[in-house]
């Protein structure tokens, strides 16, 4: 049973009668001995909210920052009349709008109300209970139940590189010598034979075809194709940390460095997919937390996405060690290794570099790591004397980490080390360079 505004205002008056009464505990006895009479009346005439049926349809994934809506159809199969608020909830993250639907349903009749969600966190959102409460004629009180109505929604990481793509592909045909450009395309992969004209490489001279069609032919070339990238994402506790502006929330506090991490790799990943290369996806700390292996050329974004919607930082350190079993369990022939991490001193110091020569062996590691820009700012900082304590340790920061990218770069390790906003287009343009040299 619940009980309306309306039963506390009638209850506020009558304390005028009781007041003014020769005999007050009459008065009070008799006046609530009438309200209680009209809120049990008002009860049991009130539709019951348990006859009330539920079932949901519409969306079931979204990219984070678009508006999902989330139809719940309501169906009366009682034998009275069901006036009252249904309340559809879901977690705050979803912002779900309107939170109470007034509802008026005859016996047998049915309809549908519309939740509009606007999701500021990415992974699996989950509707909680549907929540009916029905108000009897006289609207003094009426009567509530909750119901289980499950329904999930998988917000998806946003891909807002994907405005780079364009331009990323335009160079990519560059490169193959499929667009018409003032250069010649590079690469390493033999492609095709043709005459020699003045200015050609005279090491790409075929001698032997040259001598069979008794004039000077060269051959062509194009960059890699079908070779293997690994892509690895560090879901551990550096990948918490939250640097740069929130694009899709309405009062930017900063993504975490795991999801500019994951927009990076969506990035890379189509390129190197329309590059004819094949992409296998990882997600590590100390366990495998995802992984998108021999996936279609035409799926593999669809399962990209997909795999990282539920992923989370873990609050714990990466096992670097497990993380290198994984990868050369995955990748049998040579491949890039792309691990998307941060440049923490303390972090690599105490395993990922003890670790790389087992990767650096077989495979091509390119580390990518997401720097703040807060630490730039701060160590322009001259103000007073806080500022310039503070750009001291910014400096030094700094210093640190370039330090660690060059011991990286050593041991053989290309490093790409941007701001959130730079580093996919940063990451895709070393990739095409790494393409066009033959460095893979």
């Amino acid at each position: 049973m619940t009980l309306t505004g309306r039963t506390g205002l009638i209850a506020l008056l009558c304390v005028l009668p009781v007041a003014f009464s020769a005999r007050p505990g009459v008065a009070f006895g008799v006046l609530l001995a009438l309200l209680s009479a009209a809120v049990v009346v008002d009860v049991v005439l009130a539709g019951s909210p348990r006859a009330l049926t539920f079932s949901r349809s519409g969306q079931t994934s979204a990219r984070l920052g678009q508006p999902v809506v989330a139809i719940l159809k309501i169906g009366n199969g009682g034998r009275s009349r069901f006036r009252g608020v249904v309340r559809d909830a879901w977690a705050p993250s979803a912002r779900a709008e309107p939170r109470i639907h007034p509802v008026t349903l005859a016996a047998g009749q049915q309809i549908s109300v519309t939740t509009q969600l606007c999701p500021v966190r990415r992974g699996d959102q989950e509707s909680a209970v549907v929540t009916a409460r029905s108000v009897g004629p006289l609207g003094l009180a009426g009567r509530q139940c909750s119901h289980r109505v499950p329904w999930q929604i998988r917000i998806l990481p946003p891909f807002l590189s994907r405005k780079h793509l364009p331009s990323r592909l335009a160079r990519l045909r560059e490169l193959e010598g499929t667009t018409p450009v003032l250069i010649r395309g590079q690469g390493t992969e033999f492609d095709s034979l043709r005459e020699y004209v003045v200015g050609d490489d005279v090491r790409s001279i075929d001698w032997r075809a040259t001598a069979r069609r008794a004039d000077v032919v060269v051959r062509t070339w194009r960059p890699e194709r079908d070779r293997r990238v690994v892509i690895v994402l560090d879901t551990g506790r550096t990948s918490a940390g939250r640097v740069g502006v929130d694009p899709t929330a309405a009062d930017p506090g900063g993504w975490p460095r795991l999801d500019w991490s994951m927009d990076a790799a969506l990035l890379l990943a189509a390129l190197a997919t329309r590059a004819g290369d094949h992409v296998d996806f990882l997600a590590h700390d100390r366990v495998t937390r995802a992984a998108v292996i021999n996936s279609s050329r035409t799926e593999l974004l669809a399962h990209l996405v997909d795999a990282m919607a539920p992923l989370e930082p873990a609050l714990i350190e990466s096992d670097p060690g497990a993380l290198v079993a994984a990868i050369q369990r995955r990748a049998r022939r040579r491949a890039l290794v792309v691990l998307l991490t941060d440049l923490n001193a303390s972090a690599l110091d105490e395993g990922l570099i003890t670790v790389l020569p087992q990767l650096t062996a077989k495979h091509k590691v390119l580390l990518a790591a997401v720097a703040d820009p807060r630490v730039d700012m701060l160590a322009a900082g001259r103000a007073d004397a806080v500022a310039v304590y503070d750009a001291a340790a910014a400096e030094r920061a700094r210093n640190e980490r370039s330090v660690v990218a060059s011991r990286l770069r050593r041991c053989g390790v290309e490093v790409v080390d941007a701001p959130p906003e730079e580093l996919a287009p940063e990451l895709a343009d070393h990739y095409l360079a790494m393409k066009a040299t033959g460095r893979l």
